[in-house]
């Protein structure tokens, strides 16, 4: 890989210039999906490339290639420098990288049984036992059981003299339970919404999340939600359960704290932040019990590696410190173009720039964005809560595209009553708007209660890219939210 990677950043520096990288990417991708006992589908996936990134002319240039071949090398590294010298001639102003990275080594995912050395026997028959579980429930109508395996392994390479290889392996698994029963449909999924939960772990992971221990409650819950009253419309307390949390987190945290939104870069697809620049360290974003991190080191997390797709090293940031707006995601570009503003910034990117593959050019990207645990255990939590209402598992949402006003629903809710759950309710929603909903925030459960949440269909960028992010999160209390504005 290095006589390949030397090759390309020879050629670009022979073009002019003034910084190159190389990434060579394979991804292997598995996804098995079964419908009432029948295998909908089996999809296998592997795909191999490279991408080289320059700064010409002071502008980038971005070209790539799936022909892993000398002469391709050679064409698509001056293809590069060509499109970053065609782009000069609009820049408003020169790309600033700050101080170089170097840094040579290699990472991979620490797992204890490889997913792709399974056999597909085990792995459907691990689907069955679980669909088996959930229709033995009567009104059960569909049951839809997926697992996904990835490896993506990369090689990267700078013209400052970095040379990282990693190999990272993710695993996961989910299943959805619907019944239906006089013109009404209700879900319940598990472990999390989005059709299932990943994290970067080996074949264990399924046994951690057991889909087949869990699947006849989810069944049992999808019918009761039939006959279940509806979530009443009200201000009341609301304790969210950790996949609830995690999406809240994402929405509301995750995407406004993303500096190329805040510069403006997402305003015609995904939208901007309301986090401006004059807020960094000078905005209270809730209460003081919120500490949010983003980090790229938690184990298991879907948005753990060991380097970025700049080369930087995986690290931890403080975004919010006892609910004072502290940190944004960076790159190495944006870290440079916020101390123009804020000269005790960061000299240096948090690690936060992802591609989507060989053929896209890294952006910023969450990795794991977590709420850090309470002190709290759920039973203290519903005790000392005399009238609320108790929200579980996504089933939709809606976000401004600043990040400001939000509405969720969720698959499951009961009431809170007197300190002791009380009935099941149905097609519960929610909404707020961000720093006053982070605001009412007083009561987060404990590190026995935590755990880091997969989200795997995160958009955005134009072309489009998905990326795998995270969140760690335990059930939370929010104080005066309106609850129960729409119906089902």
């Amino acid at each position: 890989m290095r006589e390949l990677t030397d090759r390309a950043l020879d050629v670009a520096r022979a073009k002019g210039a003034t910084y190159a990288d190389i990434r060579i990417v394979r991804r292997e991708t598995q996804t098995l999906e079964m419908k009432n006992g029948v295998m909908e589908n089996l999809s296998l996936a592997d795909t191999y490339g490279f991408g080289v990134r320059v700064v010409a002319d002071g502008a980038w240039g971005f070209a790539s290639s799936s022909r892993l071949e000398k002469p391709e090398i050679d064409r698509v590294a001056a293809l590069a420098v060509a499109i970053a010298k065609a782009s000069a001639i609009s820049k408003k102003a020169d790309v600033r990288l700050g101080p170089a990275e170097v840094h040579v080594g290699a990472y991979k995912t620490p797992i204890e049984v490889d997913p792709f050395a399974v056999s597909l026997e085990d792995k459907i028959d691990y689907l069955a036992r679980a669909d088996k579980e959930a229709r033995a429930v009567e009104g059960v109508r569909v049951v839809d059981g997926t697992l996904g395996f990835q490896r993506e392994t990369k090689t990267f390479a700078s013209s400052e003299g970095s040379f990282l290889e990693q190999t990272l392996i993710e695993t996961g698994a989910g299943i959805v339970v619907t019944a239906v029963a006089d013109g009404e449909m209700q879900q319940r999924s598990y472990p999390n919404s989005f059709g299932r939960h990943q994290g970067t772990a080996g074949y264990e992971f399924l046994t951690t999340w057991n889909l087949p221990a869990h699947a006849r409650q989810m069944a049992e819950e999808a019918v009761g939600l039939l006959k279940a009253p509806q979530c009443p419309s009200k201000v009341t307390s609301l304790i969210l359960d950790g996949p609830q949390l995690g999406l809240q987190v994402h929405e509301s945290c995750g995407h406004p704290i993303e500096l190329d939104r805040v510069y403006g870069t997402e305003a015609a697809f995904a939208g901007t932040s309301f986090l401006t620049p004059e807020k960094y360290r000078n905005f209270r974003y809730g209460s003081d019990l919120v500490n949010i991190v983003s980090d790229a080191v938690t184990p298991g997390g879907l948005g753990t590696y060991g380097y970025d797709d700049e080369g930087v090293p995986a690290q931890t940031t403080e975004i919010i410190k006892k609910g004072q707006f502290v940190g944004y995601l960076t790159s190495r570009e944006t870290a440079q173009e916020l101390r123009k503003t804020h000269p005790g910034a960061p000299e240096r990117s948090n690690g936060a720039m992802r591609a989507d593959g060989w053929n896209r050019m890294p952006i910023i990207r969450m990795n794991n964005v977590s709420l850090l645990p309470g002190e709290w255990t759920l039973d203290e939590l519903i005790a000392d809560t005399d009238d609320g209402i108790y929200m579980i598992t996504n089933k939709s949402w809606s976000i401004d595209d600043r990040r400001l006003n939000f509405q969720f629903g969720t698959e499951l809710a009961y009431e809170v009553k007197g300190g002791k759950l009380g009935r099941m309710l149905k097609n519960a929603t929610y909404t707020g708007m961000t720093p006053q909903f982070w605001a009412g925030c007083d009561a987060i459960c404990n590190k026995d209660h935590w755990h880091v949440w997969g989200t795997v269909n995160c958009g955005k960028g134009q072309p489009g890219q998905v990326a795998h992010t995270a969140h760690g999160a335990a059930p939370t209390r929010f104080r005066n939210v309106q609850v129960g504005v729409m119906k089902g």
